[in-house]
């Protein structure tokens, strides 16, 4: 069957299928990560005569249906330069049986080059699996400290999903709303390019406004300023974007919007670990993220492996929502689990990981959304709104404490 353009997805699809097939038919499974590590151990860097392994420089490793996903942590100066080096990791891991495509971006190093291991600490045995190490960044382990961030932001956290469809969006805006309602000045950023639903959930009309041509005003409700997509393109338009213009659009919406001083700023990501979340969380530096999920299991599968990639990208996970976790019977204390209940809190409890708590079906929560009054604003009182008010207060509470870890005493003046 031919692969024409015409058919789109399907013809992608099969496209994709055959391209995970041997010579013989038989179909091949995802490439192990050790194939990689060692298919990577064969690109030097010839300006540091070593291979990309061995100076510890690849970094946020995935694999999933055949995509494998990295980056390559450089001295931003050298970004012009080490693109050579990037299509040489392509192309060695594109020959790997199994792969379908390859992602990689380069993106700023963590710590200092000088810190990289030398040649000389190249494993003996020539095996992979030592040098691999380098891809295994520790749960919790702090975001790295030379990432630009956000001009005037103090904080961001993500808001994220595995899979479309668990309330994400939603969450996210009463989450942001709570958070302010705490007292903190709270910005909302629309990642999700393909389906920006806040100017809808925040009911915000018009374009933002550019006072000198060069940054963009946010636009603002309910004492909180967001930016998204949805601002500047019709809402019915189909977002067909390739990876790099989605990255462009999100780049702009960080750095050329006025966001004046933000104690934080939430993002509603995309749905999944593609591209776009995994560039995100190596430029930007995430002081935690939030995984939503709904009860049932094949929910949570995607689930962890969204905090799969936070973790590898080094980015501290403060926890899990169970959204949807029960419909509360209106006027009375009977709850029906629809899609089962209390998944999200054992898959934290496994993964070590800390459940924030569980969001009932309230038919209101939908309805305030849908009229772009979501419900921690309109009803600050209800039942459910107090639901994202105590998440809130227990996200602040691990970022207060994060920031107290990390800060150090102040120098004492004794006058004698």
């Amino acid at each position: 069957m031919p692969t024409k353009t015409g058919f789109g997805l399907f013809g992608r699809w099969i496209q994709a299928f055959r391209n995970r097939q041997r010579t013989n038919g038989e179909i091949v499974n995802n490439p192990q990560e050790q194939e990689i590590v060692a298919a990577l151990s064969g690109v030097n860097d010839p300006d540091r005569n070593a291979d990309v392994v061995t100076l510890g420089i690849v970094q946020g490793l995935q694999i999933e249906d055949g995509v494998v996903r990295f980056a390559l942590e450089i001295d931003p100066r050298e970004a012009e330069a080490k693109e050579p080096l990037r299509m040489a990791c392509i192309d060695a891991v594109r020959k790997l049986p199994g792969v379908v495509k390859v992602v990689a971006v380069l993106t700023a190093h963590s710590d200092s080059m000088a810190d990289r291991p030398t040649t000389s600490q190249r494993p003996t045995n020539g095996s992979a699996e030592t040098a691999q190490t380098n891809l295994r960044p520790q749960i919790g382990q702090a975001p790295a400290a030379d990432k630009p961030g956000i001009p005037g932001v103090r904080q961001v956290i993500a808001v994220a999903s595995g899979k479309g469809g668990v309330g994400k969006s939603t969450t996210a805006v009463n989450l942001a709303l709570a958070l302010a309602a705490n007292g903190r000045r709270v910005g909302l950023l629309d990642a999700d390019i393909y389906g920006p639903s806040i100017p809808r959930m925040l009911g915000i009309g018009g374009k933002p406004t550019s006072p000198d041509g060069h940054k963009l005003n946010p636009m603002e409700n309910f004492g909180i300023k967001c930016m998204s997509i949805g601002f500047l393109v019709d809402e019915d338009t189909a977002m067909i974007w390739r990876g790099p213009m989605v990255m462009s659009a999100l780049n702009q919406m960080m750095t050329d919007v006025d966001w004046g001083e933000l104690d934080i700023m939430v993002v509603d990501m995309p749905p999944g670990t593609g591209d776009a979340q995994l560039t995100m969380a190596q430029k930007v530096p995430m002081a935690g993220a939030v995984i939503v999920s709904t009860p049932q299991e094949i929910a949570l599968i995607d689930a962890r492996r969204g905090l799969a990639m936070f973790e590898r990208t080094k980015v501290p996970v403060l926890g899990i929502i169970e959204n949807m976790s029960y419909f509360a019977v209106p006027g009375s204390d009977e709850k029906h689990y629809i899609f089962g209940h209390g998944g999200a809190r054992d898959t934290a409890a496994k993964l070590g990981c800390n459940f924030l708590g569980e969001i009932p079906i309230y038919p209101e929560i939908r309805e305030t959304a849908d009229a772009g009054t979501p419900i921690v604003a309109c009803a600050p009182d209800s039942a459910a709104a107090q639901v994202y008010r105590a998440i809130a207060e227990e996200i602040l509470a691990k970022l207060e404490a994060s920031d107290s870890a990390t800060r150090r005493e102040a120098p004492r003046i004794v006058i004698e």
